[in-house]
């Protein structure tokens, strides 16, 4: 589903963390998302990784009051309470802008995947895991069933996001599988005024669009979800990824026509539309960690469709934990991150919330 775009938030969700939690642990999991671009950066420049790397602006466009003067709010929270991340956010009447880094994940990956099979890593495609023993054996060691056969493991990590509660029962109903829609459009005749930046355009508090200029002169647009909300069936606790959402599939047809002035003539096109699977977690944190309970599994799961300013660091974190034996405390992960079992036994749904709100 990674449409790539690593857009770090200084001031969306992390206004709700800072009102919550506090102002220094809502920094640091803003601080910890920022540092996701150079870290990425690093990585593409050190491994030379071919994946589209671009910097450029993103413009988050309100196109409700309401939510605006909402939003505006909770960035003015943030500046009064001296919160840094914020500042590299800017508001005016028209338009919210800040940094944001554009790759090709897809790319990205498989290129990192390339590296480690190389470096003696066994990597099995096609091979789901089944479960695993809820106790280990008399050795310490995990038993993870295959489709394939069964292993055994003395650390097992469950980096399953959106299939962790089929395999995790710890997280049945905290990590839900959630479906959502992306689409690529294609523009033969652009008008001289191109898009330049990315844009999150925002109708309400749950409903939003995201577009991506792609250096191929198409356009990435991802969101829809006010033509699947109606049933929440296609959408919620569903991981069917092999089939689209049919409400959804013709959504995107003349779609910059429409929301941009001077693109009437573009002759834009639907290239092609999927279906993706996210993780969703009921408080909106991803959960990273050891399990409780189960000191040698560990989870990095639950990013609620925002993974892509939020993994690469979390699997580094995690990567520390099973080498050199860190932590969570000695990792730079953002403490609201941690998988807790005060955080397991919640009855906080925000998915809930938000399935009643549509």
């Amino acid at each position: 589903m990674a449409s790539g775009y690593l857009k770090p938030d200084v001031y969306y969700q992390i206004s709700a963390l800072a009102d919550k939690f506090g102002i220094d642990a809502a920094e640091e999991a803003a601080a910890f998302e920022v540092a996701h671009m150079a870290a990425v950066q690093s990585c593409v420049e050190e491994e030379k990784i071919d994946c589209d790397l671009d910097f450029g602006e993103v413009v988050d466009v309100q196109l409700d009051d309401n939510h605006c003067t909402k939003l505006k709010a909770g960035y003015q929270f943030l500046l009064s309470l001296g919160a840094l991340t914020a500042t590299g956010a800017n508001f005016t009447p028209k338009e919210t802008a800040e940094i944001v880094t554009r790759l090709w994940p897809y790319k990205f990956i498989t290129q990192l995947l390339e590296r480690t099979v190389s470096a003696g890593v066994n990597f099995q495609t096609q091979t789901p895991v089944l479960r695993t023993s809820e106790t280990p054996d008399i050795d310490g060691r995990w038993a993870v069933v295959t489709s394939r056969d069964s292993i055994r493991a003395e650390l097992v990590v469950f980096a399953s996001n959106a299939y962790t509660s089929a395999i995790a029962p710890e997280y049945k109903d905290k990590i839900v599988p959630v479906r959502g829609v992306c689409s690529r459009i294609v523009v033969p005749n652009p008008p001289k005024t191109q898009l330049n930046c990315s844009y999150t355009l925002r109708f309400n508090a749950w409903d939003y669009d995201y577009l991506i200029p792609r250096p191929d002169g198409s356009i990435v647009v991802g969101g829809g979800k006010s033509k699947v909300s109606h049933d929440s069936s296609e959408w919620c606790n569903n991981t069917d990824d092999s089939r689209l959402i049919e409400s959804a599939a013709r959504y995107f047809d003349n779609y910059v026509q429409r929301r941009f002035h001077g693109w009437e003539d573009a002759g834009a096109y639907t290239d092609r539309v999927w279906t993706g699977l996210m993780g969703y977690s009921t408080d909106s944190l991803p959960h990273i960690g050891h399990i409780p309970n189960k000191p040698c599994q560990l989870v990095v799961a639950g990013f609620n469709g925002h993974g892509t300013p939020q993994i690469f660091l979390s699997a580094q974190a995690i990567a520390q934990m099973i080498i050199h034996g860190a932590r969570y405390e000695e990792t730079k992960l953002p403490r609201l991150f941690m998988t807790t079992p005060e955080r397991l036994s919640s009855q906080e749904n925000h998915i809930l919330t938000y399935s009643k709100t549509i």
